[in-house]
């Protein structure tokens, strides 16, 4: 199958209360020549990138534990997830973004991450690409408690697991955040921990 043409009709915003939602009316030209209209809500929150702290002689990773509204009002009892560092670009590239959320919510400084691929975490609704980094830390990196920016409402909680640990969190569900399944996979392949 070819890339169908695309033809955007109307744009019309929905919300700009915390994000933008907007209803998107676009033509869809099939390779058979028929056009269908299609109307869908596309939510753009921006992008962001997140990052996987490992320390390859301690075999440790630091992942972090918050509230998330959305996972509570879906069944989530204690709305809390565990999580990698992650945070939106706001105006920074990927790596200087996710060098100073690292301090920010884990109290580690890091200078060096390697990106290890970008994702579309939801494509059917969220415009978003997440950048995926992995970084080695160690005691020497840590400046400060962490915990996530104040003026953003954040209450972080630092962990810090053995890797292997972390597999049977997924198992269990206590991890059910794609992203850090994701990474936690890449670094298991990858022999990182």
């Amino acid at each position: 199958m070819n890339n169908p043409i695309i033809k955007i009709k109307r744009t019309d915003l929905l919300s700009d209360n915390w994000y933008i939602l907007n209803k998107v009316t676009y033509e869809y030209y099939k390779e058979d020549q028929n056009v269908e209209t299609h109307i869908r809500e596309v939510y753009d929150r921006g992008n962001g990138a997140a990052i996987l702290l490992f320390n390859s002689i301690k075999k440790t990773v630091i992942l972090t534990r918050q509230f998330r509204l959305p996972t509570y009002l879906n069944g989530n009892k204690s709305g809390m997830m565990i999580e990698v560092c992650a945070g939106l670009l706001d105006k920074d590239q990927p790596e200087q973004c996710i060098i100073r959320e690292t301090e920010e919510e884990t109290g580690y400084r890091i200078k060096t991450v390697r990106k290890v691929f970008e994702t579309y975490m939801s494509p059917g609704a969220v415009t978003e690409i997440l950048h995926l980094f992995v970084g080695e830390y160690d005691s020497t990196m840590k400046v400060g408690d962490g915990g996530g920016a104040d003026n953003e409402q954040e209450n972080i909680e630092v962990l810090e697991y053995r890797f292997d640990e972390t597999f049977a969190l997924i198992e269990s569900g206590e991890i059910k955040d794609a992203k850090t399944i994701m990474l936690l996979q890449y670094a298991k392949i990858n022999n990182l921990v």
